[in-house]
């Protein structure tokens, strides 16, 4: 792995981390709003697969070693056990399959990225609405209701943003040669 691979890792493991702190509480779920799902998306789109995996793997690592990452300025094991770890670990599948489905496109369309961004989302509901409901003691409705639909409409619209910018960004770095997935000659 390149030094420069390594860097593009730190920086989405940092960005995660910053948007996290981006956290709105609701006061029917135990879950927060938060911002760090458009870092995950852009890194799966920007660093592929593997990459965007190890960037999210780092992150949780930090987190669960007591570094005040996660929401509200929050670390330790205890979170990625309570409510909203589940969601947590949901990243790691989503963002994998999000970034193996657009690693081989060098300048994806907004629908592609949107549709695996999607699936990031699908994986990251599903881990975060199981846990969600062994923990709380929820049915599957129950658990639908205070882990996923309160939260849809924001997570469609940052799907919508990272979609749109995350093209922009990729044609421009990937124009510029500095992605290891740009065609070669550019």
């Amino acid at each position: 792995m390149s030094l420069r691979e390594l860097s593009r890792i730190a920086l989405f493991t940092a960005l995660i981390a910053v948007l996290a702190q981006i956290s709105i509480p609701l006061p029917f779920s135990p879950v927060p709003l938060t911002g760090q799902l458009i870092a995950v998306f852009l890194a799966g789109l920007l660093l592929g697969g593997k990459n965007s995996f190890i960037a999210l793997l780092a992150y949780l690592m930090l987190g669960a070693a007591g570094a005040p990452v996660f929401s509200y300025g929050q670390g330790g094991p205890g979170v990625l056990f309570g409510p909203s770890g589940g969601y947590l670990l949901g990243f790691l599948p989503g963002v994998f399959i999000c970034g193996k489905l657009l690693e081989k496109h060098y300048t994806p369309g907004i629908l592609r990225t949107a549709a695996a961004m999607l699936c990031c989302l699908g994986c990251t509901y599903l881990m975060g609405t199981v846990q969600l409901a062994l923990l709380m003691g929820y049915s599957a409705a129950e658990a639908v209701i205070a882990g996923v639909l309160p939260f849809l409409p924001a997570d469609l619209a940052k799907i919508a943003f990272a979609a749109t910018a995350g093209v922009r960004v990729k044609r421009s770095i990937s124009a510029a040669g500095l992605l290891p997935s740009s065609p070669p000659g550019k």
